[in-house]
């Protein structure tokens, strides 16, 4: 993964976009860029391991200074999604964990408690340097009290043995649809609606 450069095939659509809506950190776990061993690039160099909020903070900076050079914020509207929280018990979701016992949400007096905070902090951190008005989208503390929103065991599997592997691996990662990601959806819509850019413009 290139931590110094912005994708050139993809980049020139966004400077053409009304509406242009970025997320991260969903890609940035150990086990999905290899513990950051011979994963992360700058220039030619590839390191052969680099600690993965380090790399982090590299790669929403890249983002941060090619989003203020190439975007015009008369014309369109970033946006960032923040981090989606899982909800796993007892392990991992390849080491034991599961999500499958959540059947109500968490209760709405329960203390909100924030996961990977130092990503978290990183994130926010590269928004207010930024010159261009971006629009973040927390959604982790309205994810979090939706343990029962993940799609866990409940898939269809075409084979008994399928189903008995997925128990090792459950997937508390992502959503139901319909579900969190349409709140998502709807909270997004109106806050375009009341910044009123481009074809949200009144």
């Amino acid at each position: 993964m290139r931590l110094d450069l912005i994708d050139p095939r993809a980049s020139p659509y966004y400077c053409d976009a009304d509406i242009v809506v970025f997320d991260s950190w969903h890609w940035w776990v150990k086990n999905k860029v290899q513990n950051g061993k011979n994963y992360f690039q700058e220039g030619d160099y590839l390191h052969p391991h680099q600690e993965i909020s380090k790399a982090y903070k590299k790669a929403l900076t890249t983002w941060r200074k090619w989003i203020d050079k190439n975007i015009d914020s008369n014309k369109t509207q970033v946006v960032f999604r923040g981090y989606s929280v899982s909800h796993f018990h007892g392990g991992k979701w390849n080491t034991g964990g599961i999500c499958n016992r959540e059947t109500e949400p968490i209760a709405s007096n329960e203390t909100y408690r924030a996961k990977n905070p130092l990503q978290v902090k990183i994130l926010e951190d590269t928004l207010r340097r930024m010159k261009t008005p971006v629009l973040y989208l927390n959604i982790s503390e309205l994810s979090y009290y939706r343990t029962d929103g993940h799609p866990s065991l409940h898939l269809q599997y075409s084979s008994d043995q399928e189903r008995t592997e997925f128990k090792k691996h459950q997937d508390c990662v992502h959503w139901c649809l319909p579900g969190i990601p349409d709140t998502w959806n709807e909270l997004l819509y109106i806050s375009l609606m009341r910044i009123g850019k481009g074809s949200f413009a009144q």
